[in-house]
Parts: structure tokens; sequence; C-alpha cells
């Protein structure tokens, strides 16, 4: 019989530990100070559609397609070198790092996320977190549908999911119940948009920020799914 850890952190990367909105930006910025805006705004169409179509981004593959639409521009080269070497590290949030020391006294963190092959493995070790992790990642193309391949791979009694998509996070709960503790940073435009948040039930725990679980202790993570409890610092005083 496989053993049980008691507790696993399952910690999305976009968005949840990492500033992908900025990183987005940044990119909009290189393109159309290389390409134009015009040219920018043809590949950014490209990567919405192969969004709709894979179901998630796929940068290197939208530059692939937008390559097809007869552009010999060898800057494109240029371009895949600066996606795959772009500094990640610099686009951490605040207190990432410390958080996962920090869960790291009840359990292992494991790094959840939805993505390629590719970009996304090469996003999370520049960034620093797949060391922080000690290589516990899991990229999928659709992660609320492949929860049993999670536990199968990290075996636990409880279960708390961070995730700043709370469609993601009420398809979690819909499907674990009481074994997960659901958490949502409200941070990037997915989290920060009222027409989607509003759209579905609270998380157990809402945050502003990553760093906010540095107030929190395992009772509480733990517990937020049936009693929605206070930071630890809050129920001492």
């Amino acid at each position: 019989m496989t053993d049980l850890t008691n507790v696993v952190f399952l910690l999305d990367c976009d968005n949840t530990l990492l500033d992908n909105d900025r990183v987005q930006q940044d990119l909009r910025d290189h393109l159309a100070s290389q390409f134009g805006p015009a040219e920018r705004d043809r590949y950014w169409q490209i990567l919405e559609q192969l969004r709709g179509e894979r179901g998630y981004t796929d940068y290197l593959g939208a530059l692939q397609r937008y390559r097809l639409h007869d552009r010999s521009d060898p800057r494109l080269l240029e371009m895949s070198t600066y996606l795959v070497d772009y500094p990640f590290a610099a686009r951490l949030y605040p207190g990432a790092l410390e958080v996962i020391r920090h869960l790291g006294q009840w359990g292992p963190s494991v790094i959840l996320s939805d993505g390629d092959v590719v970009f996304q493995p090469r996003k999370i070790q520049r960034s620093g977190l797949w060391a922080a992790v000690d290589g516990r990642v899991l990229i999928y193309i659709h992660k609320e549908i492949t929860l049993a391949d999670v536990a199968e791979r990290y075996p636990a009694r409880h279960y708390v999911m961070v995730d700043d998509k709370i469609r993601l996070l009420t398809a979690i709960k819909q499907i674990w119940g009481e074994r997960v503790t659901t958490i949502f940073p409200r941070q990037g435009h997915y989290a920060r948009d009222p027409h989607i948040v509003d759209a579905y039930p609270p998380a157990d725990l809402t945050i502003e920020w990553i760093g906010e679980l540095l107030e929190y202790d395992l009772p509480v993570l733990c517990g937020a799914a049936d009693h929605g409890l206070a930071p630890a610092a809050e129920e001492e005083a």
C-alpha cells in the first residue's frame, strides 16, 4: 500500500508564483520595438488562436506559425532566443520562494502547471522554481482533469491547491471536495476580472498576493476548507 503524505501543496506557476502578465507585456514591447505594432498584433492574434486550439499558451508554437506567413526576417531567430533566455527569476512575485520554504515545514510543494513541454519547463527552471521544489514539477494541458495522476504521483491525505484561476479551483473542489483546500491569490488579469470571478463560488481562502501565505500555519491552511479561518497572526491577537 502506498504511504500517504499528510499534506501536499500544489502551486500553480503563472500569475501565482510568477508575474506572467509582466512577462507578456515585456514580450509585447519587444515585438513592437523589433517588428512594429502591426506585426506584434499579428503574432498575438496567432498566440490567442493557438490558445483556443490547444488549451494553453504556446509562445514557441505561435512563433512557428507566425513564420509560415511568409516571414523571412532573420530577426525571428533572435526572437526565439529572447523567449527561452528571458530572465524569469526577475519576475517572481515577492515572497514566492519564501512561501515554498515556509510550506516545506509541513509537506512537499509541487508545481502544477498548464503549458507546453518545451517553453513551460524552461520558464520554471530559469525562474528558480524547479530547484525550489526539488524537481517536483507537473505540467499538463488541462490539469483539472489529471487529478488522478497527480494523486498517484504525490499521494496525500489532504491537498492545498493555490491558483490564480477561480475556474480551476472550482473544478478541483468539485472533484476532491473536502480533501482539498483551495487558495485564490488575487494576482494577474484573470484573478482581477470581476466578470470571471463572480461567475464562480469563492475559494476556501482568498488572499491578495502569494506572500500572504507566510502568515498562515498548517491547521489554518488545512482547516480553511471547513471553517474559513483567519491567519495564525490574527488568531493569536
